[in-house]
């Protein structure tokens, strides 16, 4: 039992995972445009910092843990992708780090997506903007990209950098030197109005089921929540700075030699 904060309460996994936690008896402060305790827009930097402060005061300066699923896709326009999927979940967990470090043995989680590792020609560029702050520089690279493919380069560009941010912070002082677990979940098809919303679009529904997935069956949210419980619970506090995949087989039969991989010094 603890307070956690989570990011996209209001649907989907992040939903599924307030409904795991709040069954086990912890307390969760969800943040979502709608149907939670604090309502903000991740998408903008007034949103983001209201949504910060509200959650500090309802937690009382306290977070057992946290979890990022906030999160927009195709075919939502790019410019706004970039600016919540990135911008906004860095933004929050930036912002709640103070309140995690005071827990004392904090675990967060991070919503990434096997798009990441599985979508190519994604602009080295953008990806560099994503990790140096340029939020106005990202969004321009959006804009500047196929208008019909701008949002799935938004999307697996951004998770791509917030994984290799998660990577980069969880083995820093400020996060394992406070006593924080950063952690990533990259699932690949899901059944939650996200999937659904790509899979009616007329660009998108078909690149998506031509997607090869080994294992056929398509888990709902509850499957990733029970994952997202596990990398919360105490048994999970050896993690640091991992991304688990939980994808049913599509990153490993994509890019199934890319890692583990050799290297030199």
């Amino acid at each position: 039992m603890g307070i956690y904060a989570i990011s996209g309460s209001a649907s989907g996994m992040g939903a599924a995972t307030r409904s795991r936690l709040e069954a086990a008896g912890s307390r969760v402060i969800g943040i979502d445009r709608r149907d939670a305790e604090v309502c903000a827009d991740l998408g903008t930097a007034e949103g983001r910092a209201e949504a910060v402060d509200a959650v500090l005061d309802a937690a009382g300066g306290v977070l057992d843990g946290a979890v990022s699923a906030a999160g927009l896709g195709p075919p939502t326009a790019g410019a706004l992708i970039a600016r919540v999927n990135y911008f906004g979940s860095v933004a929050l967990l930036e912002g709640l780090r103070p309140a995690l470090a005071a827990s004392g043995a904090a675990q967060v989680v991070q919503f990434g997506s096997n798009s990441s590792t599985i979508t190519p020609n994604l602009p080295d560029e953008l990806v560099a903007a994503y990790l140096e702050g340029r939020e106005e520089d990202a969004v321009a690279i959006v804009n500047e990209a196929d208008p019909a493919f701008a949002p799935a380069v938004a999307y697996a560009g951004a998770k791509l950098a917030v994984t290799r941010w998660c990577r980069r912070a969880a083995v820093t002082e400020p996060w394992v030197g406070e006593d924080i677990r950063l952690n990533v979940i990259a699932p690949g098809p899901v059944d939650t109005p996200l999937l659904r919303q790509g899979q009616a679009d007329e660009v998108y529904g078909p690149l998506m089921e031509a997607l090869p997935v080994p294992v056929t069956e398509t888990p709902d949210a509850d499957a990733l929540a029970q994952w997202v419980e596990f990398l919360l619970s105490p048994v999970a506090r050896f993690a640091c700075g991992s991304v688990f995949y939980v994808d049913g087989g599509t990153d490993a039969l994509i890019r199934s030699d890319d890692w583990p991989r050799t290297f030199t010094v």
